[in-house]
């Protein structure tokens, strides 16, 4: 009997650490950010990547992999292992618009990856340069009066923010404002300032400063309230009457879907906590993105699918689509 017990009693022993090494998460997490460091997704990325190292008891590590709006990056994590070890950080362009955009997609936002939450939203804003009218109804009514004689400046061809100015030219009134592309915000808003462009669709956490500064105009937040960063700038519903009129850059975290159901539940309580942090939700206000602190799988996918729902009949009329 002693003999049997003290068997067990080994046994025990020699399973605790392969008990303790079954535990998830025993080794760091790599968190793919699909776009280059410095800028607000990476930021955000980083941050939220800093409290969950605390929570979870392992490392998260912030891996940039830019290019193909977002493409390589999130191919890259798919390619990885579904334990929950590799991570994405997604946006409205890698989960909302590059299956309705792309002629012949890599993956499938919905099919391919499992949500785990959306953390956070930056509101598409509508800036003029100083010589353009001062509120959202006069540029409007100068448009109607001057079709075409206004540009608009976005990051690129098949952006979110791209997508968001066409929305707005649709949904005020088929407004014939030619869009501009460039390879980014930055040199749009430098052409902005320089006055060789009217306007441009932007992040309200990157134009601030220059809002701030006198140098551009805000004229409206495509959100449903104003914004804690700048509560001065108007609603586009407050300054044109557009009701439901939103449009915010938002970031997601997931992994490849065959991940093991007990992972994302993990990590999503894990995310619930983080985003309870007010810390947290106030270092994510000061670049300009909207905390969503009660999102969860479920609501996550919901949202993914209403964002891609919506969004589809605004890239047909622009019939624009990337190889």
């Amino acid at each position: 009997m002693k003999r049997l017990a003290f068997a067990a009693l080994c046994l025990g022993v020699l399973s605790t650490p392969s008990l303790a090494q079954d535990a998830y998460p025993s080794r760091s997490i790599r968190l793919i950010v699909p776009f280059p460091a410095g800028g607000p997704t990476d930021v955000c990325a980083r941050q939220y990547a800093l409290r969950m190292s605390g929570i979870l008891g392992q490392s998260m590590i912030v891996e940039n992999k830019s290019g193909a709006a977002g493409a390589i990056g999130s191919a890259e994590a798919l390619r990885a292992p579904a334990d929950g070890y590799t991570l994405l950080f997604g946006t409205a362009s890698t989960h909302g618009l590059y299956n309705l955009l792309s002629k012949k997609p890599q993956f499938d936002s919905l099919k391919d990856f499992a949500p785990i939450a959306i953390i956070g939203s930056a509101p598409a804003v509508i800036v003029v340069h100083p010589s353009q009218p001062s509120d959202l109804k006069a540029l409007v009514a100068a448009v109607k009066a001057n079709p075409g004689k206004l540009q608009y400046g976005s990051p690129g061809t098949g952006t979110f923010l791209h997508l968001t100015g066409e929305m707005f030219k649709i949904e005020a009134g088929k407004l014939d404002i030619p869009q501009i592309p460039y390879k980014g915000s930055a040199p749009a808003m430098n052409d902005l300032l320089g006055n060789q462009i009217g306007m441009v669709i932007d992040t309200l956490g990157t134009s601030v400063q220059q809002y701030r500064a006198g140098t551009v105009r805000i004229l409206a937040v495509a959100s449903a309230k104003r914004s804690a960063l700048a509560p001065d700038i108007p609603t586009v519903d407050e300054a044109l009457g557009m009701k439901g009129f939103e449009a915010g850059l938002w970031n997601t975290v997931g992994a490849p879907a065959a991940t093991p159901a007990s992972v994302i539940t993990r990590l999503s309580e894990a995310t619930t906590r983080v985003m309870a942090d007010p810390g947290f939700q106030e270092d994510l206000r000061k670049i300009g993105i909207d905390p969503i602190v009660d999102s969860t799988p479920a609501s996550a996918r919901a949202f993914i699918e209403k964002e891609r729902l919506r969004f589809k009949p605004v890239v047909e009329a622009s019939g624009v689509q990337l190889d």
